[in-house]
């Protein structure tokens, strides 16, 4: 063998010498102790606004299906008619009680048919009735809740058909949302802490942090019908507290 190939084999032998002192500190880095803390928080918020939504309805008279006059114009303008003189009385009526205008807004009309039994003519043959209903939906923005029992009150007295519930909600959803995961950082926080503390190490930087529960706000709905609020008790209609839930992840070096 020719001793002009000895030094390229040095190199090579050197090479792979120096290889695993350069890996070295990187794995030193990954085995570094490390302390992870998760966390939850509750936050209960008072809603400060809310919303009502009630409905009127009309129908025309009942006739059976096979009368060619079951689409009677004359019967649907004059249930129109009556449908619209209630809904002013309404508006009428929740002013009077102190909500704005601007706070009421009032769906569009909805027309559908209704299938009743009718008679029944010999043992099996039961006549079918038809009438078309017409329907407007309501809905109101009340931003000052110790005026609720009054408003409720005001949509009886106007001879709502249904009160289909209350939403409560607050005006600055993302500030309750953000202090709910303020809590849950400050938990994880005071754990790590009390963890390290009690087993006397030290903690070092914040390595990652990530939430295991995203903050959600979801507005209370509080159902309700025409019938129960005649016989209800107003305090019934305290808004009571919406929970917010939130939940963090934390990891912390923990010094040599």
């Amino acid at each position: 063998m020719s001793l002009a190939l000895f030094p390229r084999q040095l190199l090579l032998g050197a090479l792979l010498v120096v290889t695993p002192l350069i890996a070295t500190p990187t794995l030193a880095e990954e085995s570094r102790s490390r302390l992870d803390v998760q966390a939850e928080a509750q936050l209960d918020v008072i809603p400060d606004r809310a919303t009502l939504s009630a409905r009127l309805w009309e129908r025309t008279p009942a006739i059976a299906r096979r009368d060619a006059t079951a689409n009677d114009p004359d019967a649907l303008r004059e249930a129109r008619d009556r449908l619209e003189a209630r809904a002013a009385t309404l508006i009428r009526t929740l002013a009077e009680a102190g909500l704005e205008r601007e706070a009421i807004s009032a769906g569009s009309l909805n027309v559908q048919p209704e299938h009743l039994p009718g008679e029944r003519h010999g043992d099996d043959d039961r006549e079918t009735l038809v009438r078309t209903r017409l329907e407007r939906p309501f809905r109101l923005e009340v931003e000052d809740l110790e005026r609720l029992p009054l408003l409720l009150d005001a949509l009886t007295e106007a001879g709502v058909d249904a009160l289909d519930g209350v939403t409560y909600d607050l005006a600055d959803r993302d500030a309750a949302t953000d202090e709910a995961l303020v809590k849950a950082l400050e938990k994880a926080r005071h754990k790590a802490e009390l963890m390290a503390e009690t087993l006397g190490v030290s903690l070092g930087p914040v390595t990652s942090i990530a939430e295991t529960r995203a903050p959600i706000y979801a507005p209370r709905m509080m159902a309700m019908s025409a019938d129960a609020r005649e016989s209800a008790p107003q305090g019934e209609y305290r808004p009571g507290t919406i929970t917010i839930e939130a939940g963090v992840s934390v990891s912390w070096d923990i010094e040599p």
